[in-house]
């Protein structure tokens, strides 16, 4: 009934970098934005996969990696539309946007735009930053408490203590977030 598969998921562990965290809920990019966001990045300069990835993942502040399996059959097909040509250079092949695929994103400037203006969209750099470490924490926290749960070393008195703290928490990051002064502790 519970346990550390009915944990799965707690905290946000059991979830794939870049899914259900961010600025949105579920996939950072909708069905077929990413090889707008692939192209765009191309237009500054050449890249190899990877450094689209990394790029992609700087760009998200840490919020989204896409996976090697949805960047480069994005990359072979752009290929063989004539999008991007590609070169070896030190043993990697390297995509450079093509005049046709530059053509192509001016063709499609407000979506690409509008793809840019949700994924990143009113996000402070420092605030994310921020998000980005209050997630590291929960996810280890829901790490140690999966753990706990599976050794069996959790019995109804923690549950109690744990549920009071995370309550109490719960109540002061709402006042914060509401701009609320704590008027629990201004009153005592």
């Amino acid at each position: 009934m519970f346990g550390p598969k009915a944990m799965k998921g707690f905290f946000g562990g059991g979830h794939r970098p870049g899914f259900g965290h961010g600025p949105r809920r579920g996939r950072m990019f909708e069905r077929g934005d990413l090889k707008y966001v692939i192209l765009d990045m191309l237009k500054d300069e050449p890249a190899h996969g990877y450094e689209i990835i990394r790029k992609l993942e700087e760009r998200s502040r840490g919020f989204y990696s896409p996976s090697p399996g949805s960047v480069y059959p994005a990359l072979q097909l752009f290929e063989d539309m004539g999008y991007v040509t590609s070169t070896q250079r030190d043993g990697k092949k390297v995509y450079a946007i093509t005049d046709e695929g530059r053509k192509y994103l001016e063709e499609n400037r407000r979506s690409v735009d509008a793809i840019w203006g949700r994924v990143g969209g009113g996000w402070d750099p420092q605030a994310a930053a921020e998000m980005h470490e209050i997630r590291h924490d929960l996810m280890s926290l829901g790490k140690l408490f999966g753990q706990k749960m599976h050794e069996g070393n959790v019995d109804h008195e923690k549950m109690v203590r744990v549920r009071e703290v995370i309550s109490t928490a719960s109540r002061q990051i709402e006042d914060i977030l509401r701009d609320r002064d704590d008027a629990r502790t201004t009153e005592a």
